[in-house]
């Protein structure tokens, strides 16, 4: 049985979907390493407070 995705993960998969971007694009938008946002979604590690505030802080941004 698979978990949940966690509320950072969807809103990142889902910002990527309608936005056509990769995670080498979210990574280099928030300063983060390809590697962590890719751990981030695949939730095998959880974003720190600050990892989420950059990752949020770019999302919104774009929007």
């Amino acid at each position: 049985m698979s978990e949940p995705v966690n509320s950072l993960a969807a809103e990142i998969i889902e910002f990527e979907r309608v936005h056509a971007m990769t995670d080498n694009q979210i990574a280099f938008g928030s300063q983060l390493s390809v590697e962590r946002v890719h751990d981030i979604k695949s939730q095998s590690d959880l974003a720190t407070d600050e990892e989420a505030s950059l990752l949020r802080r770019f999302m919104q941004a774009k929007h």
